[in-house]
């Protein structure tokens, strides 16, 4: 079963980086009502810097660190996230749903035509907000980084 994550209101910037990585990690700036609790009853790992949120789903997982930097590196000290490249830049940073391959004639209007052009098998879209991703000077970035961690 793949491994699915909450995270808490505190951890935005770790919500984006597990899903550069692959991971299906809801994520939202706050959460009204008993939201937290359905979404971690459905499946979701909940993962917190708050010790008493991580006591209500002994299933959590606390995280000490304040960094995204620490973070990433104590859950996968954790064994909670392992390095599969082929996973990595295959959700919507921003929506968490699966990116698909772009058509050629939709696309050709919505990315710049330099980008369309040189990266024109490698364009991937949202089917949920409509954004378009393809492998740029951002994404270079980003596996510098994922790099760093290990991944």
């Amino acid at each position: 079963m793949e491994t699915r994550f909450v995270a808490d209101a505190m951890l935005g910037r770790l919500a984006k980086w597990l899903r550069v990585l692959g991971y299906d990690t809801h994520y939202q700036s706050h959460y009204p009502g008993d939201l937290l609790s359905r979404l971690v009853q459905e499946g979701r790992t909940l993962l917190s810097r708050q010790p008493h949120r991580v006591e209500k789903h002994p299933d959590g997982l606390l995280l000490h660190s304040d960094g995204v930097t620490e973070q990433i590196l104590e859950m996968k000290e954790k064994s909670a996230i392992t390095a599969d490249r082929s996973r990595c830049f295959t959700r919507c940073l921003r929506c968490n749903v699966l990116l698909r391959k772009a058509a050629a004639e939709t696309t050709r209007e919505n990315v710049p035509e330099y980008v369309f052009y040189e990266n024109a098998g490698g364009i991937r879209f949202c089917p949920s907000c409509g954004r378009y991703f393809w492998p740029g000077t951002h994404r270079a970035r980003m596996e510098k980084q994922l790099e760093k961690w290990g991944f």
